[in-house]
C-alpha cells in the first residue's frame, strides 16, 4: 500500500465518522422539532381559546364603553338643561320679587295707614279713649 492508499483510507474513514456524527446531530434536531412541534400544538390549543376569550372580553368591554360614552353624553345634555332652567328660575324670581315687593309693600303701607286712621276716628269718639304709649315705649315692648 502506497501513501495514497493510506490516505485515501484515513480520508474514508474521517468521512464515515464526520457522516456518522453528522446523522446523529440530525437525529437529535429531529427529536427536538418532534417535541416543539408537540409544545406548539399544546400551546396552541390554550392560546387560542384564551384569545377567542380575549377578543370576546374586549367586544365587551368596547360595547360598555360605547353605552357609558352615549349615558355620558345624554348627562351632559340634561345638565345642560338643568342650568338653562336654574337660570331661567333664578331670572323668573328676581323679576316676580322686584314685580310683587314694590306693590306688596305699598299695599302695606296703605292698609296700615287706613287702619291707623281708622283707629284714630274711631278713638276720637266723646268717650274716652285709653292711653297709647309712646312711639318710644312701643319700640323697646318689640
Amino acid at each position: 500500500m502506497t501513501g495514497r492508499d493510506i490516505a485515501v483510507i484515513v480520508g474514508l474513514v474521517m468521512c464515515s465518522l464526520a457522516f456518522a456524527a453528522l446523522s446523529i446531530v440530525l437525529l437529535q434536531v429531529l427529536s427536538a422539532l418532534r417535541e416543539l412541534r408537540t409544545d406548539l400544538d399544546l400551546f396552541e390549543s390554550h392560546v387560542l381559546p384564551l384569545m377567542a376569550d380575549l377578543r370576546d372580553a374586549t367586544d365587551e368591554t368596547r360595547e360598555v364603553v360605547d353605552e357609558a360614552r352615549e349615558d355620558l353624553e345624554r348627562f351632559d345634555r340634561v345638565l345642560g338643561s338643568a342650568e338653562v332652567v336654574s337660570t331661567a328660575l333664578a331670572d323668573t324670581s328676581r323679576v316676580a320679587r322686584t314685580v310683587i315687593t314694590s306693590p306688596l309693600i305699598k299695599t302695606v303701607a296703605v292698609v296700615r295707614g287706613v287702619s291707623r286712621g281708622l283707629r284714630k276716628f274711631s278713638t276720637s269718639t266723646p268717650t274716652q279713649a285709653p292711653q297709647r304709649k309712646s312711639r318710644s315705649h312701643r319700640k323697646s315692648a318689640r
